[in-house]
């Protein structure tokens, strides 16, 4: 997004690759010399860097991407945050203690998300900040044409009962009225048990649940496993812009995400 809104004024890189789990990023020392030359360091938030990025921004010692500086966003801070626990706990290995951080996987979210990185680019870089609104026009205006598309696309599908590895597609099954029964993990971050598995799948079938959505970077023996004992179907899923080769924006990412789901559950029917 930084990328639709900077277009050929900024040079964007990211840290974590595309086909990773975001929660547990691989950190190579060369981040260290990206973060010290940077002037805007964007991350998710609601802990989602927590156990790889802070420590490579204390190491980057660049004062223009600390905490409280116009070169650190957090995107999570104007958006409306899911599945908030009463107190912040990452007991039992929650990785989900300030909420759920897999925002960026309803569109609505993208584009506050765009517009508070216009807002962030305008007082970096004031000078083309008329540049950087009229991209967001841009972005904003594609963004709204796709999203009738894609409600009308999973229109007939509403109330499609799905389960996922990990907490990571709620946002994106709340916009298009998909319905969450349960995930494979007993919480976020922690590996499927033989237990919670055993309890899960009369769940499916009771409830006709047709997709189990998972991740790329997910291990494929459990969630084949409860396929074959409950009848639903496997969808594996880019979680950002580049998972695929056909996702190189964030709506050929919605694009694509919506074209495997709907194919998985017209193959159902």
């Amino acid at each position: 997004i930084a990328r639709e809104i900077g277009k050929d004024k900024v040079e964007v890189t990211s840290l974590a690759k595309p086909t990773e789990d975001p929660h547990f990023v691989d950190a190579k020392p060369s981040f260290i010399v990206k973060l010290n030359k940077a002037d805007m360091l964007i991350e998710g938030g609601l802990h989602l860097e927590i156990g790889w990025l802070p420590n490579l921004v204390v190491g980057a010692r660049n004062k223009k991407i600390l905490a409280g500086e116009n070169g650190y966003l957090v995107a999570s801070a104007r958006v409306p945050i899911i599945e908030v626990p009463a107190t912040a706990d990452r007991a039992m290995g929650d990785v989900h203690p300030m909420g759920n951080p897999h925002f960026m996987l309803d569109p609505i979210n993208g584009k506050i998300v765009a517009a508070h990185i216009c807002d962030r680019l305008c007082q970096i870089d004031a000078a083309n900040c008329n540049y950087y609104k009229d991209n967001l026009k841009d972005f904003t205006k594609r963004l709204d044409q796709k999203f009738s598309e894609w409600q009308k696309t999973l229109e007939p599908f509403r109330g499609t009962k799905i389960v996922t590895y990990h907490k990571t597609f709620p946002y994106f099954a709340n916009r298009f009225n998909l319905n969450v029964v349960g995930a494979l993990e007993p919480k976020p971050g922690i590996p499927p048990s033989p237990t919670h598995i055993n309890s899960l799948i009369p769940k499916m079938k009771n409830e006709g649940v047709k997709l189990i959505l998972i991740e790329q970077f997910r291990e494929r023996k459990v969630p084949e496993f409860v396929a074959a004992q409950t009848g639903a179907k496997v969808v594996i899923l880019p979680i950002m812009v580049g998972g695929q080769k056909e996702t190189d924006d964030y709506l050929a990412l919605f694009d694509y995400t919506i074209n495997q789901i709907v194919s998985a559950l017209k193959t159902k029917s």
